[in-house]
């Protein structure tokens, strides 16, 4: 079971399959109230509750219990080879608003009108499927995080060795920050904007991406394939040069993403190696 709960894995398949709150908890005959606490791990959930909540967002429970957002549509799951393949977001409406208001005036300036305008709606329908501002960003994040760790998982699976496991974790890492670059800018720019419970539980899951980096380096010197000196300082300066990516990278310049991402793979091996 993953460790951050199962109950923010609803939220991010629910996310990405772009069903609202309020419609999900009247599919389960719940509140939107009640199901947004069990979505931020508040209330506990049981056995039969999450096999009628994975019915209803067309995954399964072992799926929300490893923390994957499951390819309900083509394209969107860890099958293999599918790391390397983006559709359009299909975030719900006001989400995928809210993302491009936050990019464009920064989280704390941006305003719930301005997104309702963004997403062609009123102020009121917004609140009707998102509590608050706070709601959307953790919301956003949310997807964001499960994304990354699905896609870095299955390029981790596809490789035949060690280096090979690396080099694609890098080009997947690399890869989600050049093409979704406004979730990943918010990922690292927004991330102070979050109250607790969910600042620590959304910093855990960026650790653990960085901790897949250095395990993975770990194993490629146990196999005596990496040779770098400080390892845990190169595998830091890896993750920090994906993620900076959205701060450059252009989808209408000279390189495609693809080009870019298998780039810095090629650069993590030099580091390493």
């Amino acid at each position: 079971m993953t460790k951050h709960g199962v109950g923010p894995m609803i939220r991010a398949t629910r996310e990405a399959r772009g069903i609202s709150l309020r419609s999900l908890a009247a599919t389960l005959d719940l509140s939107p109230a009640t199901l947004s606490t069990l979505e931020r791990g508040l209330a506990p959930l049981t056995i039969e509750r999450t096999r009628l909540v994975a019915a209803a967002l067309n995954t399964t429970v072992e799926a929300l219990l490893r923390g994957e957002v499951s390819p309900a549509a083509p394209a969107r799951g860890p099958s293999a080879g599918s790391w390397r393949d983006y559709d359009d977001l299909r975030l719900d409406p006001v989400l995928g608003a809210a993302s491009q208001v936050f990019v464009r005036h920064g989280y704390h300036a941006a305003t719930m009108r301005q997104v309702a305008e963004a997403a062609g709606l009123s102020t009121a329908g917004v609140y009707h499927h998102h509590g608050s501002k706070q709601e959307i960003i953790v919301a956003l994040l949310d997807v964001t995080m499960a994304e990354i760790r699905w896609r870095l998982l299955a390029a981790r699976e596809e490789g035949s060795d060690v280096v090979e496991e690396f080099s694609f974790m890098v080009e997947s890492l690399a890869l989600f920050h050049a093409t979704r670059g406004d979730l990943a800018f918010l990922g690292a720019t927004e991330m102070r904007a979050l109250h607790e419970p969910d600042h620590g539980r959304i910093v855990a899951l960026r650790d653990e991406v960085q901790h897949l980096l250095d395990g993975q380096v770990d194993r490629g010197i146990d196999a005596g394939r990496f040779r770098v000196e400080r390892p845990r300082v190169a595998a830091r300066a890896v993750a920090t040069m994906c993620t900076s990516l959205p701060s450059w990278f252009r989808t209408d310049g000279p390189l495609s993403a693809a080009e870019v991402a298998r780039d810095y793979a090629r650069y993590a091996v030099s580091l390493m190696t």
